[in-house]
């Protein structure tokens, strides 16, 4: 990871946002600030950034629509979120909406830092393995990785961000098994021992999407005591 990281922080408290901006350039990064979702938008039109720190509640557009407008030209530019609203409702529409991660106010300045690094820590891990593997089909299904755009068992639909990185990562290593403490660390950037049921949720989701039978998948399999291993042989790719 850079030192030189650019960060693009979206948030309308101004005091919160000098104080941020003060610790984030203390940590090496390059800070921009916008106070409101528009402003954002322009911000990221105007320049690039390595990755944006979102607040939900915002004027003129809020973070959410922030989010869906980023989505649709850029599948995977990381996005950390910030709001005052800590239900699980709130936070599975955020990380639906595609943010790769979620931080309540009022939250510990170093818990905000870790998860920064962490999410630029994964930006430098997933864009190689992506523009190695754009397209993928299996049976009469398939995963577009630059759009995000994939055909499931029920039709077409689009995966969030989190959702392409754990297929990305599958797919890549098809045959091979993944582990759940590699998945852990190169999709969400967290310790190989935090003990979490993030990973098993996201394998849920997924079967969901692509197999007839999820209680008895196809593709996405799991090992026992290993982890799990995607098994398919590719027709295009």
């Amino acid at each position: 990871m850079s030192k030189e990281s650019k960060i693009l922080l979206v948030e309308d408290e101004k005091h919160l946002a000098k104080g941020l901006s003060y610790n984030l350039e203390k940590e090496g990064y390059q800070v921009t600030v916008a106070e409101d979702g528009l402003a954002a938008l322009d911000c990221l039109r105007e320049d690039n950034f390595d990755m944006m720190i979102l607040d939900l509640m915002l004027p003129k557009l809020g973070g959410m629509e922030v989010i869906k407008k980023v989505r649709e030209t850029n599948i995977r530019f990381p996005v950390l979120m910030l709001t005052a609203k800590t239900t699980d409702e709130d936070r599975t529409l955020g990380l639906d909406a595609g943010a790769d991660d979620y931080l309540a106010k009022p939250f510990h300045l170093p818990e905000l830092l870790l998860r920064v690094k962490g999410i630029l820590r994964r930006k430098d891990w997933y864009e190689e393995p992506v523009r190695k593997l754009e397209y993928y089909e299996f049976g009469n299904m398939w995963v577009n990785f630059n759009t995000g755009k994939a055909k499931g068992c029920e039709g077409e639909f689009y995966l969030t961000s989190k959702e392409v990185l754990v297929m990305n990562l599958l797919i890549a290593n098809r045959g091979k098994v993944v582990s759940r403490e590699e998945l852990l660390e190169k999709v969400w950037g967290y310790s190989p021992n935090t003990e979490t049921r993030t990973v098993d949720n996201f394998i849920s989701r997924l079967r969901k999407y692509f197999e007839k039978k999820p209680q008895n998948p196809r593709y996405i399999v799991t090992v026992r005591e290993k982890g799990y291993q995607f098994n398919e042989a590719s027709t295009k790719n």
